[in-house]
């Protein structure tokens, strides 16, 4: 689906329509679930299996650093008039300081700088009972559309 082809207010949608406008895409493929989101915090599950392990069985770096991204553009998007402005990720940087095998982790966007052309969101994954398993900083540009 084109989605430059219609109209979409990202601030105005509900979880449900979050979550549906995330369909056929690398968010949906990871198992990617938004569970709150608001101008200043993100937060999302992410399902720990085969799809989002590394080959020894563990969490994937690289799909914690995917859901933190998603999170991050996801809050960026909520601070836009998208008819106007689109987000896109500059940098993206974490921290794995456990592992997990199993279950889902459940990731925290807070901003942290909100300007006029880039927006900064500091992001905490843990495990279903609160473990640190990862942090990451997400850096977005802001960009006009053309």
């Amino acid at each position: 689906m084109n989605f430059a082809l219609f109209a979409w207010k990202f601030d105005t949608m509900n979880i449900s329509e979050i979550n549906q406008f995330c369909q056929n895409s690398m968010v949906s493929h990871l198992g990617i679930e938004f569970l709150e989101c608001t101008e200043t915090m993100v937060v999302a599950s992410m399902p720990v299996n085969s799809n989002t392990h590394q080959p020894l069985g563990y969490l994937h770096g690289g799909a914690s650093l995917a859901l933190a991204e998603t999170v991050g553009s996801a809050g960026s998007l909520f601070n836009l008039d998208t008819e106007k402005y689109l987000a896109f990720g500059m940098s993206v940087t974490g921290n794995h300081v456990a592992s997990i095998q199993e279950g889902k982790v459940i990731a925290t966007a807070t901003i942290v700088h909100k300007g006029r052309t880039s927006h900064v969101w500091d992001v905490e994954i843990k495990d279903e009972a609160g473990k640190l398993i990862s942090v990451a900083r997400v850096t977005n540009a802001i960009v006009e559309k053309k």
